[in-house]
């Protein structure tokens, strides 16, 4: 009997699951196996890790959703990355989309990820595909957990700097570090150990304090959803598909004020179908493997310029 090996590699961890067909027969975590967040020696550690935890001698594939397989040098890295532990299985990496869409049932239609990062992936019927997002947090990440947590300390010190004493909110980043005035958010950021994922993992703090009803919290998770609501609209309008819109990642699956927002922003745009990921990413890929596809990265995309969806032709 021979297994087939999933992973989802995100920016904070590895989750792998070994699969009989669709049935998951075990599972494991780690870090990042990244190396856009980690080095490549982490990366290889943590795949190390995981493959180890799952027994993989007995395998014959591997399947790997990751962020940032935007070229096939890309895909093509992160395989020879994965070939040491995969016992001479068949590695096939696309981009972590592809698993938000598959876990969802669906094999076309607008991926959305709201995690560390965020993006925006689409394929229509044609096989055409579009990105929207995805940039990385220096340039974009809408809606994503480092957005939410950098607008939380961007409020703490405006609060601060106007001379307000700290809310909820600010109370709660407080104590998750153990620091004692917002001033020191700074140089926790700044940090050699601070950074990308220090920030977004505020996110919780946000959710938590918007569930009690604190103002700015609403407002911060509302906006996030209604940018990634825009995001996948303009998908959608490019691909001129009304959806399905598949939404995933650890701070969309938990915060209901976000998939709220996110909802009323495509309903606006005539976009209905929308769903929200109950499961990992990871279990979209037993459908993946079934249908032996995987969008390359140089597949023919749409035009870039936003295209009527009340037009029927395709591009």
């Amino acid at each position: 009997m021979t297994y087939m090996i999933g992973l989802d590699i995100g920016g904070t961890k590895t989750h792998a699951v070994k699969f009989d067909g669709s049935t998951a027969v075990n599972e494991a975590f780690a870090g990042s196996a990244n190396v856009q967040n980690t080095t490549r020696e982490e990366a290889s550690k943590n795949l190390a890790q995981v493959f180890n935890l799952l027994a993989t001698s007995d395998i014959d594939s591997v399947w790997v959703g990751a962020g940032g397989i935007d070229t096939p040098e890309d895909a093509q890295a992160l395989t020879e990355l994965i070939r040491p532990y995969s016992h001479g299985a068949n590695i096939t990496v696309v981009h972590d989309s592809r698993l938000i869409l598959a876990a969802g049932g669906t094999d076309t239609g607008i991926a959305v990820i709201a995690g560390t990062g965020s993006a925006v992936w689409g394929l229509n019927h044609a096989g055409q595909q579009v990105r929207r997002g995805g940039w990385g947090y220096l340039l974009g990440d809408e809606g994503s957990g480092y957005w939410i947590g950098r607008e939380a300390i961007r409020w703490s010190l405006r609060r601060m700097n106007e001379g307000h004493p700290p809310d909820e909110l600010t109370t709660q980043i407080l104590a998750q570090h153990r620091l004692h005035n917002p001033n020191q958010m700074i140089a926790l950021c700044h940090a050699r150990n601070g950074g990308r994922h220090l920030i977004a993992g505020l996110a919780r703090q946000v959710i938590s304090c918007a569930a009690k009803g604190h103002r700015r919290s609403l407002e911060i998770l509302v906006q996030a959803g209604q940018d990634l609501g825009e995001l996948a609209a303009e998908a959608a309008d490019q691909l001129r598909m009304p959806g399905p819109v598949v939404i995933g990642g650890g701070v969309a699956e938990h915060s209901i004020i976000l998939q709220s927002s996110f909802r009323a922003s495509l309903d606006n745009a005539g976009i209905h179908d929308v769903r929200v990921l109950t499961a990992p990413p990871v279990y979209g890929i037993p459908r993946l493997a079934r249908h032996g596809k995987s969008a390359s990265p140089s597949a023919r995309t749409c035009p870039q310029e936003p295209l009527s969806r009340t037009r029927s032709t395709t591009c």
